[in-house]
């Protein structure tokens, strides 16, 4: 009765085993094939200046596979890159002239393609502040960006403090007029540059909260009943 138990114990003990080491004898059977396959096929394509002695040398054999092989993972890895980059260029520019020969859709993707250009997140960095001034005329209001607070000529040559605004036209805003005016007769705003945008682009329809939530509104504190009046 030991020597059963002892016995199903050993074989228990090689299954656990074998289970353990298949993975990696499978893994290396598998690894000295590709080794032997493809290392062994441009061997001598890869190293064709390495002395015969020692590119045939047997002790040496499993270092030149491994060399090619990892020669052509990288080749493989590299073309990879090169095509990828160059087959989404391609076929990216291709499927631009095709939007862009289409009517009215061209028209649209154009003005899309040339907002986001020209307002993306780094020439967004080039507006710092969010103004209003009276533009075209006086009583006349208009929403602007301040580019500038120092424009060098212009600034010496009058006494004024000139700043340099940007009023976008609506709703394409990559068109404007560029004003240079005293600084008393800028006002500027608290909403950020995006919001800005954003009100501009949807011809007003879009207008950002004012003033701006800083957090919930604490409730109210319950009333206290009076204290009741002395008697006299």
């Amino acid at each position: 009765m030991a020597a059963a138990t002892r016995l199903t114990s050993f074989r228990n003990a090689f299954v656990t085993g074998l289970v353990l080491l298949a993975p990696l004898a499978v893994t290396w059977v598998v690894f000295s094939w590709l080794l032997g396959q493809v290392g062994g096929g441009f061997r001598p394509i890869f190293f064709f200046f390495v002395p015969d002695n020692l590119l045939a040398h047997p002790s040496l054999d499993i270092v030149w596979n491994l060399l090619a092989t990892l020669i052509v993972i990288f080749l493989v890895t590299l073309l990879g890159y090169v095509s990828r980059y160059v087959f989404s260029h391609f076929f990216g520019q291709v499927a631009e002239r095709i939007i862009q020969s289409i009517p009215g859709v061209s028209t649209v993707y154009s003005t899309v393609k040339q907002i986001v250009e020209t307002f993306g997140s780094q020439s967004r960095n080039v507006f710092s502040k969010v103004v209003m001034i009276e533009f075209p005329r006086k009583g006349v209001w208009s929403l602007g960006f301040l580019t500038s607070k120092a424009q060098g000529e212009p600034q010496a040559r009058t006494a004024d403090d000139i700043w340099t605004v940007f009023v976008p036209t609506t709703p394409n805003p990559t068109t404007g007029f560029l004003i240079l005016l005293p600084r008393r007769d800028i006002i500027e705003l608290d909403m950020s540059v995006g919001d800005g945008m954003k009100l501009i682009i949807s011809g007003g329809t879009v207008v950002p909260p004012w003033p701006a939530p800083t957090g919930p509104t604490p409730a109210p504190a319950p009333l206290q009943d009076e204290p009741a009046a002395p008697a006299r």
